[in-house]
């Protein structure tokens, strides 16, 4: 899952960034409206966390743009004054959600959460497919009730997998997902060492890691 988090404030959007990266969120961090702009512009997201008040325009005008455009991307609003009118001018413009500063990281994490399920028609917080049953939210896996052993890296990539089961998601789509503009020092082929490492602790599982030439993964449960 990648997020790009729009907040000035540079302490709390890297402690945001910060928490959403250890429960398997790849995050972008852009302080002004024009550099969310820049973003949007070459990098689709999961979800945006949107600060109000940005340096040099209103939050509420990228939302508007966003919605004008067709961009249906999850927007959760963050802002420290919240009048009843600011949330209605923000959900009538098509934000999702809202938070008010200070708040809790974990509930911040959990709405984030909850947006995309939304979106993706997921109704529960575990996704099952045949005996692999894999929880996004605290990136653990079990095979048959037995936990399987993952890195955090492998987990976000079965979670990407798992969340559009039966699809082919190209190699380039699992990449975005991964990782950040930060990680300028990966390429693209480290998703195949990801995919072969996951394919080895799902092996004789009943559960498989289809590569379709030319195309991407797709992950289906055998029979």
């Amino acid at each position: 899952m990648r997020v790009l988090i729009v907040e000035d404030a540079t302490d709390m959007a890297e402690a945001i960034a910060i928490r959403l990266g250890k429960s398997g969120m790849a995050c972008d961090l852009a302080d002004t409206y024009a550099t969310a702009e820049d973003f949007l512009a070459v990098q689709s997201y999961d979800a945006i966390v949107l600060d109000i008040n940005l340096p040099d325009r209103n939050g509420t005008e990228l939302l508007q743009s966003l919605r004008q455009r067709n961009d249906r991307t999850p927007v959760l609003m963050l802002t420290a004054l919240f009048s009843v009118d600011d949330r209605v001018s923000a959900l009538d413009l098509g934000a999702d959600d809202y938070l008010v500063k200070p708040f809790d990281q974990r509930e911040l994490e959990a709405r984030i959460r909850a947006l995309v399920r939304r979106e993706t028609d997921q109704k529960s917080d575990q996704v099952q497919l045949g005996p692999l049953s894999f929880s996004p939210a605290t990136l653990a896996a079990t095979l048959n009730g037995t936990p399987v052993d993952l890195t955090r890296r492998e987990a976000m990539l079965l979670g990407l997998l798992l969340r559009s089961q039966g699809k082919v998601l190209s190699k380039q789509r699992l990449y975005d997902g991964l990782f950040a503009f930060d990680d300028v020092d990966v390429g693209l082929n480290a998703i195949e060492l990801y995919i072969a490492r996951l394919r080895k602790k799902l092996n004789a599982s009943g559960v498989a890691i289809e590569t379709q030439r030319g195309l991407g993964y797709r992950i289906h449960a055998n029979g």
